[in-house]
Parts: C-alpha cells; structure tokens; sequence
C-alpha cells in the first residue's frame, strides 16, 4: 500500500490504454545501469521507467471511475491508506499526517483522530484495541477506540510498510524485522512468542484458525499453526504476493510481479485459480465482501471478482485507490494521492 511504485524494468512494447490488450510485459529485478557523468560533473538521475498496468481486456469489464456512484466521499488529511472495520467505525492511517483517523459509519463523518509516528503495515481490531504498527516509532501502538487514547506501546519494527497486522487465537501477530513473526499478548502487552519466518514473508492473516502469511522474496504462502508456532504448509502461488484476503472458503493473495490473484482452497491448501488482472507494481490492496474479492491498485482503483466464476466482473480505471475494505454494506476505498476515502455501494453497474 506503499504511495510510491516499485522500480521495475519493463521490456517489450506496450500500449497505455485502459482496457485494450497489451503485449507482455517483462519485468527485470535490476534496473538498467544510469549513465556515467562527465569527469566532475555530479550523477544523473534517472527516472525509473513508469510501470504499465494493463488491467482486463475482457469484453464488458471495463470502466471509469467516473461512472461510481459514490455513499460518500470523507476527506482525510494527508495519505489515506490502510484500514480496518470495527463495530461502528472504519479506522484510516495517514502516514504523511503521521495520525490515524476514525471515520462513524452512522454518520459518514469525521470521529477520533489518533497520532502515530508514520503508522505502517496496517491495521488491526481485537481485545477492545486498534493495533497500529509505527514506521516511525518502531513499534505497535494500542489504542483505546473510545477514546483515542494509547493503552501500550509494544517494540517491534515493522518488517515492511506494506507489511501487515492481524488478530486471533488469543493473541495479536506481526511481522518484524528481517522477517519474524511476532506474538503479543493482549494481557501482557508484551511479545510471548518469535517465529522466524523466510525472507520476505511479511504479511499475516488470521483465518480459519491459522495464521497465513505471504512470501514475497519466495513467491509462496506460508500457514502457521497457532498452537504449535510452527509453519506448517508452504504454498506456491503467483509472482511477488503481497497482500491478501479470506473469504469463500479461501485465501486470496494479490500478486505485484503479474498483477494476478491467486486463490487458495484453506482446506486442501490447493491453489484453485490464478486470475488475470492486469494489476502489477507496488501499492495496492484486497479485501473481500458482498460475495465478492475487490482488490485495488494505482490506474485501476477498484477490480471486483467473482468467486462463483474465478474471473474479474468489472475493473474501473482512473485516478484514486491505494487502500481497501469492506464494511458496514459498503466498500471503502482509501484514495492515497487524492485525499479522500470513498464509500462506495459493491452494486455498481
């Protein structure tokens, strides 16, 4: 959910238009080399080639982000990105405003705003707490929803600021640097268990009482088992899985090196689908509600999917997303660049 896109080389040609097929893109994990300057002359810099989202070409799927019809639009002060539901609200960071804000449900309206330095990696709500991990502080922030206020702050430097935070089996789970998986006693606010995970695995999901964490130096997803603290299934799934979902009786990872979603059986831990988005680079988010996967990502704010077929339904292009949730009815789309968060019906024609 990062507001900067990942440098990555892309090759071959490309068309930039929404919603036309495109050749392949191939993407290099190592930039081309910037030219050398002049004997005394300082380094130039290079921009990174802009990274092509090429969405779905499929006939009927594609639209503008015009045509949504909004609940509300709630402006949030500076970069508004992730988020979690609670009972009556939708909490919202803003890592350039360094706080977090709540949003009532009731009233589509400003509540509490909360400061954190750089809040990162998430949000989650559980033993009568937001959990916020702190970019800026190193650490995990607990704070009283009805008040705002900070119960405890935890130390443990987030492992990523695209990384994640997730509640269950008693406990609250994040993932640290270089990659461990944490466990926070809610009773104790202290950690009570390290799990060492693979490089690069940094995003936890608590789902059908266990811990899914996604790989994204492997390429994997890895399940946890709360009891045993162990990992206990290590799934292959798309290229670079970021972020990740449950619903339908699966887990959904949104994959930046394709743009894919891959969907998972947690059952069988059998990959069920790979879904073609066209939804690559850095940033982004996915979530699931109204019996949809609605995933976002800069170009293309918002893509829904139908669980029923493993294909994308409809994709609109545009300006805005970054963050997403489902909550209260509706789909709340955190519009990092612009702003604002949007809440948005999922019956959009």
């Amino acid at each position: 959910m990062s507001l900067h896109d990942q440098v990555l080389s892309v090759t071959g040609r490309t068309l930039l238009f929404a919603g036309i097929a495109l050749a392949p893109l191939a993407f290099s994990q190592t930039p081309a080399s910037p030219p050398v300057p002049p004997a005394g002359q300082a380094p130039v810099r290079v921009r990174p080639p802009r990274i092509v989202r090429p969405g779905v070409a499929t006939e009927g799927v594609s639209r503008s982000m015009a045509d949504i019809q909004t609940e509300a639009v709630l402006p949030v002060e500076g970069s508004p990105d992730w988020a979690v539901v609670t009972k009556d609200s939708v909490w919202i960071t803003s890592a350039r405003a360094n706080h977090v804000v709540q949003l009532l449900s009731a009233t589509n309206k400003v509540g509490l705003i909360v400061d954190v330095q750089r809040p990162c990696s998430g949000l989650a709500d559980g033993f009568g707490s937001i959990w916020i991990p702190s970019c800026g502080g190193h650490s995990v922030i607990r704070v009283d929803p009805t008040t705002g206020k900070t119960v405890a702050e935890i130390a443990g430097d987030p492992a990523n600021s695209e990384g994640g935070i997730t509640v269950g089996a008693g406990s609250v789970w994040m993932v640290t640097k270089p990659s461990a998986l944490v466990r926070i006693d809610p009773k104790t606010n202290a950690v009570a268990a390290t799990i060492e995970l693979p490089s690069g695995s940094e995003n936890p999901l608590f789902s059908d009482g266990f811990i899914w964490i996604s790989s994204f130096e492997h390429d994997q997803l890895l399940k946890v088992d709360p009891a045993s603290e162990k990992i206990v299934a290590t799934i292959p799934v798309g290229p670079k899985p970021r972020f990740l979902t449950a619903g339908a009786g699966s887990v959904w990872t949104l994959n930046q090196g394709d743009g894919t979603i891959t969907r998972v059986e947690m059952k069988t831990g059998k990959v069920v689908a790979t879904i073609s988005c066209g939804i690559p680079g850095s940033g982004g988010e996915i979530t699931f509600g109204a019996g949809s996967v609605w995933a976002t990502m800069f170009d293309f704010p918002l893509t829904q999917v139908d669980p029923k077929t493993n294909k994308v339904a409809k994709q609109w292009g545009g300006p805005g997303g970054d963050g997403i949730r489902f909550g209260f009815g509706s789909v709340w789309l955190s519009n990092g660049r612009q702003g604002t968060v949007w809440r948005i019906s999922p019956d959009q024609k």
